[in-house]
């Protein structure tokens, strides 16, 4: 029945696409109109919807002639005009939704329609891409149309100034990366001037390719951190106690298969009382497992792992007083590899060797949480539909797939499995071989660098060999059943070798933009190209070739030679390469389209759908098939063995396969349950760093206040009066008799925190105090010490060291908070086996952790103000600096990390390494040497100069 009504009326996706489309109609409607137009009447309708926008109406109202005067300019500067289903997509993408197009649809060109409506606002608009080359491309090429119609068009890529950035934040459209908005926003969050921030606030993102960015590149968040400041004498501390606590081997359980160890109750207890007995338990806590002695308890564990699981000349080794550690499957030092959180300092207690200083998150945000921060997110993607309800659930954007311009052609075979790999690959190189000799372009998909290499060694070596003859052995003549059970054993078979080495390009999705020129090659007749999932993404690989690929090379090429291109040589080049590319398309066309050939399948079905997509472009004939075998992943997990027992129980022979629409399901089911798990892992983590957004935002927010005010005496006082409340609160409680008062205590602290010296004994031996009286005249004696020292510094210079300190004690104390956030998350899930939920937990401790962290804020910021003895020189202070820090990225896929690559941070020209060594200073252009040390060098690099050129001064 349900199966009728869809046939019928049609799915939810098809009408809410169908609106779509008869909206376009109405776009279709007035193109005549604009078409009339001249180039300066058509760019005069950018400041008229501007007008109209300031007048009241909406972007909706004026929608259908925005997005037809964007299609005018496409065609009058690209010569491209958007079919009806890309304006469709760009209404989607309007809306805040996620348009699923299929590869060669023109997703980059659907985009400018919205783009350029919604920065009529004026807010700005952010297009996210998965690489800095798409970002400068894309930026290039749809910012003609954008500049044309008056709109201003900003790139974010590695190694620009801070002043390159703010002019490109500024900008009505910005370009750029996943990572590059994101270690943005959280930068500046480190400054200490307004002036000094890049971002404005989030108004609109599109982000290409949004399955990539959203969900592949959110598995690990973005990180900036910077060295800490020494903790050798905690490390061994610590190592001490441990070592004297695993002589009773009833003080700890060790399981050395998991490479897992834990105290137990009677560890815990000694190592309780040890500590305590110590003092290094945080002020005013009574055992080891408050909150406020979670770092305690972490190094504790990792001072116990360092000392129990951690083996010297196993796992690592010593040289040149340095811990080296051993790679457990290899063998070989890993010099230059740490391991983290705290454990490589502890097995340098261990071994009495120099500790190193471990890194310490300075600010932290999930991708998920970052892009949330947008008042309208949208995307596009050739695959998103298998993950919808991520989509949805996380980030509230619906999934719509548009339709194709043209009917698909693609045939999609069933999947070839056998049983070892070794047979798989040798079919591989079989089907490569043939597509070659065929004249058709094949693109064969890995999952990973290691099995690109892999293949790429076997086709190196390979001979494709054809049967030219065979005949029945002697002793088989006579015995046809015996001879067809035995199979090719039973004759005398001749072979022809024609073809030795199988020429192929292999991608890695390393170098974006010289791959992006080799996937442009990739429907060459007869072309191999080898690539893993993320390699080539953003160019189309077209039939007989890519013309505007082709012709950027030859100007490159061109311009390498000092060669002026005239508009003459340009027009014959273009004419002859359109010719090449004609013939080219022709024979592979002939020879059945595009093959894409997968090696695996990947965990994903989204994975497999982007590689079956890169073929059958526009119409286009293609071609997809996956090769795999019993020893796969994700075969081997899920029914490898039972699979292999079933092809041998029917007799498949060496080299043959099995293939049915059963096994196509099966596959499908596992790749569904792996989605499943993987999806519940991320929306789990994503449930703990919520906790820890809430606070990130209250935090940030409090930040951009003290810096955006002059005066913060207001707050000052507001502190002081708190911490004076806490300090009676505490000492004085309510209720209590006065002589269960802690007027010694409290003196004392009125002394260290306030500076002041009274008669606090006299006051609380006076007949009826009470402790809110007494609570007045400590606020009374300190506003007046407070006024004396405003007198004595002066209203300006106190302001000044107010904000100064206001906002290094919110830093220093947001850090702090964030490793024992980190720490709490490490261990919280031990709460489990007291059958309390981790998550609630968490959140309970991690409140706990901001209220503890806004008390010391208050109580750090009154004692510095109220008790520092402060001199200023006559020459104004140097400005506060950002600490030295990294920008970490993990990939996903590798494990390394994305910001690393020093040729991809840095410009053209900037020194790095030992060449600024090497440099003389004579080498520096004139007024160079003159430049601050603090300032950005002059390269562009967007270094101080004292890290830059300034290095050899």
């Amino acid at each position: 029945m349900l199966g009728f009504a869809k046939k019928l009326f049609g799915s939810s996706n098809d009408r809410k696409v169908k609106a779509f489309q008869d909206h376009a109609q109405r776009i279709n409607a007035l193109e005549p109109k604009f078409a009339a137009l001249s180039d300066d009447e058509l760019r005069m309708m950018t400041d008229a919807f501007r007008d109209r926008l300031s007048n009241g109406e909406n972007l909706d109202r004026i929608l259908p002639e925005a997005f037809a005067v964007v299609r005018e300019a496409s065609k009058r500067v690209l010569g491209q005009r958007q079919y009806d289903v890309q304006l469709a997509g760009g209404m989607i993408l309007h809306e805040g939704g996620i348009a699923e197009m299929r590869t060669g649809e023109g997703k980059t060109l659907v985009a400018v329609a919205p783009v350029y409506l919604n920065a009529l606002e004026g807010k700005g608009v952010h297009v996210i891409t998965v690489n800095d080359y798409l970002a400068r491309r894309d930026a290039e090429t749809m910012g003609r149309v954008y500049r044309f119609l008056g709109l201003e068009v900003g790139v974010i890529v590695n190694g620009l100034s801070q002043g390159q950035r703010q002019a490109a934040y500024a900008a009505d459209v910005t370009y750029g990366t996943n990572n590059e908005f994101g270690f943005d926003y959280l930068r500046d969050n480190l400054v200490y001037d307004r002036r000094e921030m890049v971002q404005r606030p989030h108004n609109f993102a599109i982000v290409d390719e949004v399955d990539s960015i959203l969900i592949d590149e959110a598995r690990t968040p973005l990180i900036i951190s910077g060295p800490t400041e020494d903790r050798s004498d905690l490390y061994k501390v610590l190592d001490a106690l441990i070592k004297d606590l695993i002589k009773d081997k009833d003080t700890y359980e060790l399981d050395e298969k998991q490479k897992q160890v834990l105290l137990t109750e009677l560890g815990s207890e000694r190592l309780e009382e040890a500590l305590e007995k110590g003092g290094h338990f945080a002020p005013d806590t009574t055992g080891l497992y408050d909150a406020a002695n979670i770092s305690l308890v972490h190094h504790s564990n990792q001072a116990l792992r360092a000392n129990t699981l951690y083996q010297r000349d196993k796992d690592y080794i010593i040289k040149g007083g340095e811990i080296i550690l051993i790679d457990e499957f290899t063998g070989r030092m890993m010099t230059g590899r740490r391991l983290s959180e705290g454990l490589h300092q502890a097995i340098e207690a261990k071994e009495d060797v120099k500790i190193q200083p471990e890194n310490q998150t300075l600010a932290s945000v999930t991708i998920q949480n970052y892009f949330r921060l947008y008042q309208k997110l949208s995307g596009m993607t050739g695959t998103a539909a298998t993950e919808a309800q991520e989509f949805g659930d996380i980030y509230k954007m619906e999934v719509l797939e548009v339709p194709t311009n043209r009917p698909i052609q693609r045939k999609d075979y069933d999947d070839e499995v056998y049983r070892t790999h070794a047979e798989k690959s040798q079919a591989i190189a079989r089907q490569i071989a043939e597509c070659h000799l065929a004249g058709q372009p094949i693109l064969v998909g890995t999952v990973s660098i290691e099995r690109s290499e892999q293949l790429s060694e076997l086709l190196r070596t390979y001979e494709y060999k054809v049967e030219v003859s065979r005949k029945l052995k002697p002793q088989y003549e006579g015995k046809a059943k015996e001879a067809e059970k035995i199979g090719d054993a039973a004759y005398d078979i001749t072979y022809e070798t024609k073809l030795r080495g199988i020429p192929h390009s292999v991608l890695n999705a390393r170098q974006h933009e010289q791959e992006a020129y080799i996937v442009a090659d990739a429907g060459l007749p007869g072309a191999v190209t080898i690539a893993t999932n993320m390699a080539g993404r953003g160019t189309d690989i077209q039939l007989g070739g890519n013309l505007e690929m082709k012709m950027q090379k030859w100007l490159l090429e061109q311009r390498n030679m000092a060669v002026e291109v005239t508009p003459e040589m340009h027009a014959a080049k273009e004419a002859e390469f359109k010719a090449e590319i004609a013939v080219n398309r022709e024979k592979a066309l002939a020879a059945g389209g595009l093959f894409v050939l997968g090696t695996e399948r990947h965990e994903s079905r989204r994975i497999d759908n982007q590689l079956r997509g890169r073929t059958g472009r526009q119409g286009d004939p293609g071609t997809s098939k996956f090769f795999l075998s019993c020893e796969d992943d994700l075969l081997r997990i899920f029914a490898g063995d039972r699979l292999d027992a079933i092809m041998r129980q029917f007799g498949v022979a060496e080299g043959e396969a099995i293939s049915h629409p059963w096994l196509n399901r099966a596959v499908e089911t596992a790749q569904k349950r792996v989605e499943t798990r993987n999806y519940d892992i991320r929306k789990n983590l994503l449930k703990y760093d919520d906790v820890v957004n809430d606070q990130r935002k209250a935090v940030f927010e409090q930040r951009q206040e003290f810096m955006d005010s002059e005066d913060l005496s207001e707050l000052v006082g507001e502190f002081r009066n708190d911490v004076i409340a806490d300090l009676v609160e505490r000492h004085m409680p309510p209720k209590a008799y006065a002589e269960q008062w802690d007027i010694v205590g409290l003196d004392e602290k009125v002394r260290s925190t306030l500076g002041l010296e009274l008669p606090l004994a006299d006051w609380a031996a006076e007949e009826g105090v009470s402790n809110e009286e007494i609570e007045e005249r400590i606020v009374t004696a300190a506003d007046a010490r407070a006024a004396e020292r405003l007198e004595l510094v002066g209203a300006q210079q106190t302001r000044n060291v107010e904000k100064q300190f206001m906002l290094q004690m919110i830093d220093m104390q947001w850090r702090e908070h964030l490793v024992h956030l980190d720490h709490l998350r490490g261990v919280i899930g031990l709460r489990g086996y007291g059958q309390r939920d981790p998550l609630n937990e968490y959140k309970t401790e991690a409140f706990n952790l901001f209220e503890t962290l806004l008390y010391e804020l208050r109580h750090n910021v009154t004692r510095w103000l109220m008790t520092v003895e402060f001199r200023f020189q006559d020459a104004a202070p140097p400005p506060m600096e950002m600490p030295e820090f990294q920008e970490i990225h993990l990939n996903p896929g590798t494990g390394e990390n994305e910001m690393a690559n020093p040729s991809a941070q840095l410009p053209e020209g900037a020194l790095q390494g030992e060449d600024r060594a090497r440099l003389p200073v004579e080498a520096l252009p004139v007024g160079w040497e003159r430049t601050p040390r603090n300032s950005d060098c002059p390269c562009g690099s967007g270094r101080k100069f004292k890290h830059c050129h300034g290095a050899l001064v």
